[in-house]
């Protein structure tokens, strides 16, 4: 994969662990639900581009509450 680069990604999300987490995440949810952010993708695949909504700003991860209980603990 060229686009967009590790190390760009690397400047939005600070971790390759929570990187591929919300990646994942988000591609499931592109190729279940089909709600695109964006109007023009270069990529063909769900994660390429769950990748590109995060290099464009328009996919983020939200800083975890350390008081909060989540649905997947």
């Amino acid at each position: 994969m060229l686009y967009p680069s590790i190390d760009s990604l690397m400047k939005k999300i600070d971790s390759k662990y929570s990187l591929v987490s919300v990646a994942a995440k988000r591609a499931r949810d592109l190729q279940d639900k089909k709600d695109f952010r964006m109007d023009e993708y270069v990529s063909e695949k769900f994660v390429g581009k769950a990748l590109e909504e995060i290099h464009s700003g328009h996919l983020s991860m939200k800083e975890r509450d350390e008081k909060a209980i989540y649905e997947d603990e």
